[in-house]
Order: structure tokens, then sequence, then C-alpha cells
């Protein structure tokens, strides 16, 4: 009878023992314990996994979210206009729009006289100015509708469309020197002119502005190497010469080679700098990062007066004015992060701001359909500039040096000098540095050696031995430059210093005959 009386109650001491088990164990682990091979393994928190640094960034699913937020507009999209509303964005949309009136004068010319050939060129030349403003334009537009990574790569693409189509038919041309020299003109354009005039401008009204000197400074050496590019087939020509066993047509085709090899190394280097200023450290480039230097105005009155003009702000003695928020522009330039506003002189809101909508001017089938009839008119248009230029500089009264460093650099690079000087007088000068510097970037490491390969494609002799004249006035100017934005501040005289040497380039090209027979025959 014991026994069966204890059965039950063993029983029900062994269910609640191994209902409580887990619990039980919790409780009886002593505070130090027999050490064992996991006692000696750090301990892994909740707290100490937030506190690690974030994975690298080149993993699937990070690239998949990047690949998602391309198509995702930054900001959102309103209601976007009719046809009709398109239309007139489009006429209204500069006053650059009173020279499309050239293009169809430039076309009747040249069909009518093809022997005018100044008159050809002179109106070719200004038929593509308005082009590559709205070229611009449309680019601006599809922007809006796309991601900040996905815009970015449009505006690199499209930003310097003129210059490649130039570039491409005089090549198809065997227009060789005018190639190099248009290039070349157009990194010497935006490195002096453009920036020069952004410095100048900016600084009439502020008395230092501010920029990311990081980022300037790793543009700086972007440019350097492709410098360095064009200057080594330069030295590989001169070390061989005057030797006994020099061959000009080995020579020539070993230069060709490495050109090639060379074209493709800067692309790869181009498409790494997308990826680093799109994905990996874009934030760089944002006008809240904390290297931005602050910008300044002047002690005292303006000696310049432009605060009396409207729509400005009234800077006071020892005042710092941070960057207002970026608008709509227009322009063919990437969109920086908008940065929050002031609260008080100096500081910088950590509130979050309301996102407004953006309000497109054109629809995008509009977009689209502008994009492709500017596209065709600049290739024909082009076209009869090139081939006006033989006719122009057979007189002897200008050069083709002149024509190519100086004059067709100004057809594709006159819309973003207009944007780039507007948006510096309105403190936005991250806006302008990646107008200025970051077209000199597009076009020495993707424009040069796409030029170059494309040539290698169709069987044309172009190589990176360039002007000696030019190779030492590039490498000259960039250094020039990367002198002037070291220390991330800008102001009036040094934007004069950068335009001052420009006209010293201009007027040394006026002079310069150039260098003929540095070519192979077409």
């Amino acid at each position: 009878m014991g026994s069966i009386r204890d059965g039950p109650s063993e029983m029900v001491h062994s269910t609640e023992s191994s209902f409580r088990a887990p619990n039980t164990i919790e409780e009886t682990i002593p505070l130090t314990q027999r050490p064992s091979a996991s006692a000696n393994l750090p301990r892994i928190s909740i707290a100490d996994t937030r506190d690690k640094p974030e994975r690298s960034p080149f993993n699937f699913s990070n690239i998949h979210r990047a690949a998602t937020l391309m198509v995702k507009p930054e900001k959102p999209i309103g209601t976007a206009p009719n046809v009709w509303k398109s239309i007139q964005a489009i006429v209204f949309a500069s006053w650059l729009n009173v020279l499309l009136v050239f293009i169809p004068i430039s076309w009747a010319m040249n069909f009518a006289l093809p022997d005018q050939h100044t008159l050809i060129f002179v109106f070719a030349f200004l038929a593509i100015i308005p082009l590559a403003k709205l070229l611009a334009f449309a680019t601006d537009e599809l922007s809006l509708r796309v991601g900040q990574t996905l815009a970015g790569l449009l505006n690199a693409t499209l930003g310097n469309a003129v210059e490649l189509i130039v570039s491409v038919i005089a090549l198809a041309k065997c227009q060789l020197t005018i190639v190099q020299s248009s290039l070349v003109g157009s990194i010497l354009s935006n490195l002096l002119l453009v920036l020069g005039m952004c410095f100048f401008a900016g600084g009439l009204r502020f008395s230092e502005q501010g920029f990311g000197q990081s980022a300037v400074q790793l543009n700086s050496s972007l440019l350097t190497i492709s410098v360095i590019a064009v200057l080594l087939p330069g030295a590989f020509h001169m070390a061989l010469q005057g030797q006994p066993q020099y061959d000009e047509l080995s020579t020539d085709y070993n230069i060709l080679k490495t050109s090639h090899g060379v074209a493709i190394i800067l692309l790869f280097i181009y498409a790494s700098y997308l990826v680093f200023q799109l994905f990996s450290h874009k934030a760089l480039y944002d006008d809240a990062n904390e290297d931005m230097q602050q910008t300044k105005g002047y002690v005292g009155e303006n000696p310049f007066r432009l605060q009396r003009m409207r729509n400005r702000r009234n800077i006071t003695d020892g005042e710092l004015a941070s960057s207002p928020i970026s608008t709509h522009e227009g322009g063919a330039a990437f969109r920086p992060a908008d940065a929050a506003l002031d609260v008080e002189p100096g500081t910088r809101s950590t509130a979050p701001v309301e996102e407004a909508e953006e309000q497109p001017m054109m629809s995008l089938a509009v977009s689209l359909w502008l994009l492709i009839v500017v596209t065709v008119l600049v290739a024909v248009t082009a076209e009869f500039l090139v081939d006006s230029i033989d006719g122009l500089t057979s007189s002897g009264a200008i050069n083709k040096e002149f024509v190519g460093v100086i004059l067709l650099p100004i057809v594709g690079n006159a819309a973003e000098h207009v944007t780039a000087v507007t948006v510096s007088v309105k403190d936005k000068l991250t806006l302008s540095l990646g107008v200025a510097v970051g077209s000199s970037i597009q076009i020495a490491l993707f424009v040069i050696p796409f030029i170059v390969t494309l040539g290698w494609i169709m069987g044309k002799p172009l190589t990176l031995l360039f002007d000696p004249l030019e190779s030492i006035v590039l490498f000259l100017s960039v250094l020039t430059v990367n002198y002037v934005v070291q220390d991330g501040k800008s102001n009036w005289l040094e934007g004069m210093i950068l335009m001052c040497l420009y006209l010293i380039l201009a007027v040394t090209f006026w002079y310069y005959p150039g260098t003929e027979g540095i070519f192979p025959n077409c």
C-alpha cells in the first residue's frame, strides 16, 4: 500500500521536474563555472552587433537595394504637364533659344554656298550652343524621375554629349588634330575659364566660399592621372629620338599599341570613379558633409555692393552663410543632396526637413523626344561644322590649334558656363565644381580613352601622343588648379587668376602653328 501511495507522488514529482527543467537549469547555473572550450569564446550581445561597423557595401543584398533605388526618385514627383505646357517649357527654357534660328541658316548655307566656309562655321557654331543647353535640359528632366545614382550616371554620360559627337564626327573624317585639340581644350575651358568665372562671380558677393576639400582633392588626383597618361607617350617618343636604332614606323606602332592599353585602363578608372561617387562614397559629395568649409561674407559693407540687389541675403559682420537648398536648375550636372537651412548663423538644423514635391517641367515622353531630336540636330550641325574647318584654316588667318583648343570647346561648354556661374552666385559652389571639375574628369577619363578605343575599332591611328605644347599646358593647368583648390576655399582673386591664365593660353594658341606630321596617315 505504501508503495502504491508513493507511486503517484513520484510521478507528479517527475512530471513537474520535466516541465520545470529549463528554469531549473537557468536558476542553478553558478556564477563561476568550470573552464571549458566554450568559456574562452567572446560573448556576443545584441548591443555589440549594433555597435559594429557596417558591412562592406559590395554584397548581394546591398547591390540589390541599390539597384532598386536607382529607379526610385529621390523626391516625390508632381503631376507631369501636358504636351502643350511641355513645349512651352522647352521654348522658354533659356534665353539661348534665340540662337536656334541659326540651325536652318547654317544648313541652308552649307547646301547653297558650300564654298563659304567661314560663314558656315560661324552659323553652325552659333547653332550648336542652344542645342547643348536643350540637351542639358532634357537630361535634367529625365534625372528627376530616377534615383540619385542613375541620375548621376545619366548626367555623367550625357553631360559631354556635344563634345563626344563632335569628336566622333571628326574622327570619322580623320581630323585627328581637331579631335585631340578639342578634347584638351574642353578640359582647359572647364578647369580655367568655367571654374575661374565661378570663383570670380561668387567672390563678388562672398568674401570666401567653401566647398568639400576631400572630394576636390580626389578629383585633382584623377586629373593628374589622366595628365600622366597623356605625357607618357610624348616622353616615349622623345626618349627614342636620336637613338641609332630609332625607326619612325616601329615607334609609331608601339605608341599606338601603348595608347590602346592605357585607354582601357583609364576607362576602368572612370568606372571605379563612378562607383565611388555614386554608390560607395556618395556622402563625400554632399553639401552636408563634415568636410565642407563654411562660406564667409564680407566684413562690413560689401565693396562690390551686390547685397543691394533683389533676392539677396544680407550678410552681417563675421556671419557664416551655408549653402541653401538645391533647387531644380535645369543643368546637366549631378544634383547634390539637399542641406538643411541654418537656424542660426554658422549652424545647421538637425530637425528633419519635409520633402517637397519636385515639379517636372516636361512629361517623360516629351523629354525623351527632345533628347532624341536634339542629338540628331547636334550630329548633323556638327558635321557641317567639322567640314568647314579645313576651308576656314586654309586662308592662314586662323590655325587649327586655336579652333580646336579655344573655339570648339565653347560650343559644348557654353550652356555649362551659364549654369555654373549662376549657381555659384547663389552659394552653390559644390554644384559649380560638379559642373566644371566633374566635366573635366569625364573628358579626361572617359571621352579621351573612349575616342582612342573607338579609333582602334574603326582603324584610325588615334593615339595619346598629343601635341607637345598641349600636353605641357594641360599639365601646368591641372597643377595650378590643384594649388588653388587645396585649401577648400575660394575668392574672386583666385577666379581672376584662372581666367587670366586661360587668356594667356588663348593668345599663345592664336600664334601657335601646331606640329604637323605627328600622326600616321589614316
